[in-house]
């Protein structure tokens, strides 16, 4: 009888937990959620044209589909992405190489890949007219910014003045770098309170145009054929490895809008222009578009050579305590995939 009973109790119980069950409804999860955003971080620079033009015209909602919801977040230089990125609000971004190479390098190795180019080309050193910088030794005692402490155009900057037999004052030196946004570089710029600024397009551009400056170095002839990555495009580990199919549709849609660019120049400038207006409150003049745009080269190829030197730019302006091993850094996989589809070659 006391069986019998039991298992009367069992059944009503079991049952009970199915009716509960139903009720709810199937669990959701905060990473069944998570699955349906894509959190992208950026600069308002032409440097990044493929993720601002793309955003604009709708490829990468399109690649995606249209369940994917994509979260874009403008920075101002690399290093601010790196954090967020350690932080786990960002999962992919345009970004130059070395905060990439600082954050593969803090994280040993663990926290980023990059997957694909952006930019070629796109940086300069701008002085003043009224500066009387005429030679590398003109800059010892000279006031110089760039857009943040260890961003891409910092270390170049360092470098190239480690490389000229000057210090920096952190060195015990006359040089003083004044990291700081490029609006404020273009007032400091313009109130004579820096005497130049090493910066991305179309910022080196202002300069020159609005600031009456001049170039005193074009990045790109410091680099073999003039090619150098200025920016490319970087995954969290974890989310390239658990959502594998968003990052190749991203990526689609980033060869796509490269090779749009790239055939439609006039038309991408003119798209591109108005975005910035929309992000900063302002257009760019005509002719600083096109000089800007003149300085680069929109490519998906990462230009991995170019990155041995910046790691060793960094390395020897005292960004790293020793050269580190890049071996890892990269995963073209998804990337050659798509060029291979498109009758494209790969790239290494």
């Amino acid at each position: 009888m006391y069986a019998k009973l039991s298992r009367y109790i069992f059944a009503v119980c079991l049952f009970l937990a199915f009716a509960l069950f139903a009720c709810r409804g199937p669990s959701i999860d905060s990473s069944a959620l998570a699955q349906k955003t894509i959190r992208v971080g950026y600069f308002p620079n032409i440097t990044h044209s493929q993720v601002i033009l793309g955003l604009s015209r709708g490829d990468f909602q399109s690649a995606l589909g249209k369940d994917v919801t994509i979260q874009a977040t403008l920075f101002n230089a690399g290093p601010s992405i790196i954090e967020a990125l350690f932080a786990g609000q960002i999962d992919l971004a345009y970004i130059g190489p070395n905060p990439a190479i600082n954050g593969y390098v803090r994280s040993r190795g663990q926290a980023l890949r990059i997957v694909a180019g952006a930019t070629s080309g796109g940086a300069a050193f701008a002085i003043r007219s009224e500066a009387h910088i005429q030679t590398p030794a003109d800059l010892d005692g000279k006031r110089l910014a760039s857009p943040q402490l260890g961003n891409t155009q910092d270390v170049a900057l360092r470098n190239y003045i480690i490389s000229q037999g000057l210090k920096t004052r952190e060195q015990g030196g006359m040089v003083e770098i004044i990291p700081t946004e490029n609006p404020q570089i273009l007032n400091l710029f313009l109130q004579g309170q820096i005497d130049g600024a090493w910066v991305p397009e179309p910022w080196a551009s202002r300069l020159v145009v609005e600031g009456k400056g001049k170039f005193f170095l074009d990045e790109r002839d410091l680099w073999p054929q003039g090619d150098f990555v200025t920016a490319h495009v970087i995954v969290r580990t974890p989310f390239l490895k658990q959502h594998a199919d968003k990052v190749k549709a991203w990526l689609t849609a980033h060869v796509t809008v490269t090779q749009w660019e790239i055939e439609h120049p006039v038309a991408a400038q003119e798209l591109l222009n108005r975005e910035i207006e929309k992000a900063v409150g302002k257009k760019l003049r005509s002719e600083v578009l096109a000089l800007a745009w003149s300085h680069l080269r929109p490519t998906w190829d990462p230009i991995s050579a170019s990155l041995v030197r910046a790691a060793e730019a960094a390395y020897h302006a005292g960004f790293l305590k020793e050269k580190p091993d890049l071996r890892g850094i990269y995963d073209l996989t998804l990337l050659n995939e798509i060029l291979q589809s498109k009758g494209q070659p790969v790239v290494h």
